[in-house]
């Protein structure tokens, strides 16, 4: 029996403006949910937004406090960030991913998003005649709404079919031969498939940009929380894999949103190998009115504009989390090895009542459990799937949105709640019952 009538769900729909709820963005999955808990008092499964379900950490929290008791908040911060950000983030980057890049080149922003709209801008403006994005999907849906702002194209392909070096390279050497991709961008683990790239398939990336001078733009969103191995001894392997040890042409994206639960702060890091940082492009030069230097360029000329900066205090908060990470005082991994237990006790769930998960396996194991995952049903599409699912009082987004070519839905499990797993497996049985 539906908890929601199909007459209700479509009042919301009318009441949010929310045309087609069936390939609703997620900020419109979310206002149709949150109208129906208002309406009703019935308690939604919101597997919709990413938005973490943890406290934040608290030495972020003393670090900025002690920040603005200093005074610093009367200053502007420097566009390239605070020393102590920047030198902190080298020194991480260092411990876990095992990669050396300058302070010089670690730059704060607010929040990943603006890291990759920044870069977006630098990397399909360097060289004339490569001015297009290419994703591997499914992917983070927000980059491809920038690249709309912005009025870049962007071509796309589902890895789902080419997992594996000798599936991925041909697909990617047709694209870059083509001439006109100036970046690639995949978040890894992936958001919302939880897949990740291995060792072989990063090499073989990092190996075609460099060939064709494509710029890897690496989104670390979820970094190190590939729960399947242990990655949270700093300065000691296993090390966090990336494309970075394969080719000089990258941008790592560092966010403090989901491994600190800092999510309200926006701040991240756009982390430039060292050698794209120094090189000098005459498009840019002629652009900007500047040197044409790559990383000060982005820096001074792009992310400025944008934001002016990020917030000095934040700044300190994450230098102070970063360094503590580094010298093992802080155990990012194991605070945040809940989303690890909820996305497992949730699967379990959906899959004893008919479900599937849709990107199930990785090249040599099984997908691992973490912040999202993702749920298809016998006989149904995404777009059905997501429809349906609400009438039950579950909230979640088509994977169709995401840019994949498989049927169903993405399930985030942050906002998931010790009482509602009795919730959940009692609507799920009703959805069984009703769709045999």
């Amino acid at each position: 029996m539906k908890i929601f009538s199909e007459e209700l769900v479509a009042q919301a729909c009318r009441e949010k403006n929310v045309k087609d709820l069936s390939n609703a963005t997620i900020g419109e999955v979310l206002l149709v949910a949150q109208y129906l808990e208002q309406k009703t008092g019935i308690p939604f499964i919101r597997m919709d937004q990413g938005s973490p379900g943890l406290p934040m950490n608290k030495y972020g929290i003393e670090a900025e406090k002690a920040a603005l008791d200093s005074g610093i908040g009367s200053q502007y911060p420097a566009a390239a960030g605070v020393p102590e950000l920047k030198a902190a983030a080298s020194r991480f980057i260092k411990a876990f991913i095992d990669v050396d890049v300058s302070p010089r080149s670690c730059v704060p922003t607010t929040g990943s998003v603006a890291a990759s709209f920044g870069s977006f801008i630098a990397c399909t403006q360097r060289i004339p005649g490569k001015d297009k994005v290419l994703f591997i999907d499914p992917g983070f849906p927000i980059q491809k709404s920038q690249l709309r702002v912005l009025g870049i194209q962007w071509r796309e392909f589902d890895i789902y079919p080419c997992r594996g070096a000798k599936a991925l390279e041909p697909v990617l050497e047709a694209e870059f031969a083509k001439g006109d991709i100036a970046a690639i961008v995949y978040s890894n683990p992936n958001n919302p498939a939880w897949i990740c790239l291995e060792e072989d398939e990063l090499q073989v990336i990092g190996k075609l940009a460099t060939k064709y001078d494509v710029v890897v733009m690496e989104d670390l969103a979820y970094f190190c929380m590939d729960f399947r191995r242990n990655l949270s001894k700093p300065f000691q392997p296993p090390f966090l894999p990336t494309v970075a040890r394969y080719t000089d042409n990258y941008i790592l994206m560092l966010s403090a949103s989901k491994i600190y639960s800092y999510a309200g702060q926006r701040i991240a890091l756009c982390c430039i190998s060292d050698k794209l940082y120094e090189k000098q492009y005459p498009a840019l030069s002629e652009r900007y009115k500047d040197a044409g230097v790559f990383g000060v360029t982005l820096t001074a000329s792009i992310l400025y504009m944008i934001t002016s900066g990020c917030a000095a205090t934040t700044q300190y908060g994450y230098a102070r989390m970063l360094e503590l990470s580094c010298d093992g005082v802080i155990d990012f991994v194991e605070d945040i090895r809940e989303y690890e237990t909820r996305a497992n006790r949730m699967k379990e769930i959906f899959c004893r009542h008919g479900f599937n998960v849709v990107y199930d396996y990785d090249v040599t194991m099984p997908v691992g459990d973490g912040f999202f995952f993702t749920l298809g049903y016998k006989g149904m599409s995404g777009e059905q799937l997501l429809l349906e699912l609400m009438y039950y009082g579950v909230s979640s987004i088509s994977l169709s949105t995401t840019g994949s070519h498989q049927q169903g839905v993405r399930a985030c499990v942050s906002r998931m709640r010790e009482e509602l797993y009795d919730v959940l497996d009692q609507r799920m049985a009703a959805f069984e019952q009703d769709h045999k």
